[in-house]
């Protein structure tokens, strides 16, 4: 069951200035920096490192330019010098992408974290290292919680929504941080304990695949139909109530409303992983994914294949990515 959250509730915005919190946060790529912003307008206090400087510098600038209604912050030297400058129990969040840059990070705050601090790995983790991690800290007496974060670039504005899992306690102490990325109209909720949070991000991540795929061959009918159609006229017409309507048709109306014939879009379709996790679990589950696996084997073939690469379906889900999570598209030269 799921405990806690909202969703689509202003209420979300009001926060005792009490519940104002202090962490650390790592990692100030696309996602991180937007979400280290949208805490700091929460008026939470952070202490942020990057292994970049120039994340760390950007941020800073962007806290100057949107003036003194932000809370406070600090950047730190490295992870010890940030883990030095916070109360206790200690609340840090990472924004990494899975593998090496995770392990490196987790290992030094490892040696560094005390009994009752809190670690939060908000990235793309595959389920199963979240698991191990959890119980790694927990013989430690870390409480550790692995947070699927949603909502692309866009989520700032929105609201970003946020699937947990990990020590429930640990959950209950960081809600004025989930109340104020979640707000105006994202949502948060608490599934168990390891990897569950972790492992609900992952089939979201599948679904998302599927629904790509269907939207980018839908439109590539539509592209080659024999009535010379207005896509952009179609899109905004679905999204008016029908079955079809929702966040990734919105998407592929700003994209086509930008780039009615995704002129000079190569279709080369990147795969993050956690689809392929997802497969991998369902057949241990024994249940079939045949639309998500038949998105993800596309997906491959975009690598290699220029016929998929000039089509209108690989790239319009190629433009879509980009929509919603600010991922680099591939141009034609020509």
């Amino acid at each position: 069951m799921i405990s806690g959250g909202w969703t689509g509730s202003r209420r979300l915005g009001f926060i005792n200035k009490d519940e104002r919190m202090n962490l650390g946060f790592v990692g100030l790529g696309k996602m991180g920096h937007r979400m280290a912003i949208k805490l700091l307008s929460g008026k939470h206090q952070l202490v942020a490192w990057d292994r970049s400087v120039g994340a760390c510098q950007t941020l800073r600038e962007d806290c100057k330019r949107l003036g003194p209604e932000l809370g406070l912050l600090d950047l730190a030297e490295d992870v010890a010098d940030m883990i030095g400058k916070l109360p206790r129990p200690r609340v840090t969040w990472l924004m990494l992408p899975s593998g090496e840059a995770t392990e490196s990070v987790l290992g030094s705050l490892a040696d560094l974290a005390e009994p009752e601090d809190i670690l939060i790995d908000g990235g793309n983790a595959n389920y199963k290292d979240t698991e191990k991690r959890f119980k790694i800290f927990k013989e430690r007496e870390v409480r550790f919680l692995g947070i699927g974060v949603s909502g692309g670039i866009i989520a700032e504005g929105m609201g970003y929504p946020l699937m947990v899992g990990g020590d429930k306690s640990a959950y209950e102490y960081i809600r004025p941080i989930l109340v104020t990325l979640s707000e105006p109209y994202g949502g948060f909720g608490y599934f168990g304990t390891g990897g569950a949070g972790h492992f609900v991000k992952m089939v979201h991540n599948g679904i998302e695949y599927g629904i790509m795929q269907s939207l980018g061959e839908g439109f590539g009918v539509l592209h080659k139909a024999p009535y010379n159609l207005d896509l952009l006229k179609v899109a905004r017409l679905y999204q008016k109530g029908t079955l079809v309507s929702g966040f990734m048709l919105d998407r592929a109306a700003e994209v086509l409303e930008k780039n009615p014939n995704l002129a000079d879009i190569v279709g080369i379709i990147a795969e993050s992983g956690e689809a392929r996790w997802m497969i991998e679990q369902a057949r241990e589950e024994e249940v079939e994914v045949d639309i998500i696996n038949q998105s993800l084997e596309y997906r491959k073939k975009s690598q290699t294949e220029a016929n998929i690469q000039n089509s209108f379906t690989a790239k319009l889900i190629t433009a879509l990515r980009n929509a919603f999570g600010g991922h680099e598209i591939p141009r034609s030269n020509g």
